[in-house]
């Protein structure tokens, strides 16, 4: 009769795929244990961050345009929680100095919205109608020093 049938041969490359699947296993190992777990800082403080939270609200009473959210992005950047702003009521007037009327009088606040701005006059008029600690009028002193803001 005639040779016996034999199973055809495989090529021989079993081996160097096992390896190389291997490798690429033992690589993403490697990358997903050295990622860095420690919490990323942020661009600007998060209001409460460095003490106690303050909402306050920002009123321009200088008669300069735009001088608010120039007062917000101050705030802001120092980690007060600013939840409205805009132009004084008609009745305030133009001032020459800013105030910071505190609605809600906590330790230290009015002294803490004071050095954000570098400028201002702390008051003193409780008001629990308001859910804000306090209203910053800006007066024609504050001039802030931004950086570019498009």
């Amino acid at each position: 009769m005639g040779d016996p049938v034999r199973p055809p041969a495989h090529a021989g490359h079993g081996g160097v795929l096992e390896l190389a699947r291997l490798a690429l296993s033992a690589l993403v190992l490697g990358v997903a244990g050295c990622r860095d777990e420690r919490p990323r800082a942020t661009a600007f403080p998060v209001p409460g961050q460095d003490g106690p939270r303050l909402t306050v609200e920002v009123l321009n009473a200088s008669g300069k345009p735009g001088l608010a959210r120039s007062g917000v992005r101050v705030l802001r950047q120092a980690g007060i929680d600013v939840v409205s702003f805009g132009n004084a009521p008609a009745t305030v007037g133009i001032l020459d100095s800013s105030r910071i009327v505190i609605r809600r009088p906590a330790a230290g606040s009015g002294d803490r919205i004071r050095r954000a701005l570098g400028v201002g006059r702390v008051v003193v008029q409780a008001d629990s109608t308001r859910l804000l600690d306090a209203s910053v009028l800006l007066g024609a002193d504050f001039a802030p020093r931004l950086k570019f803001h498009p």
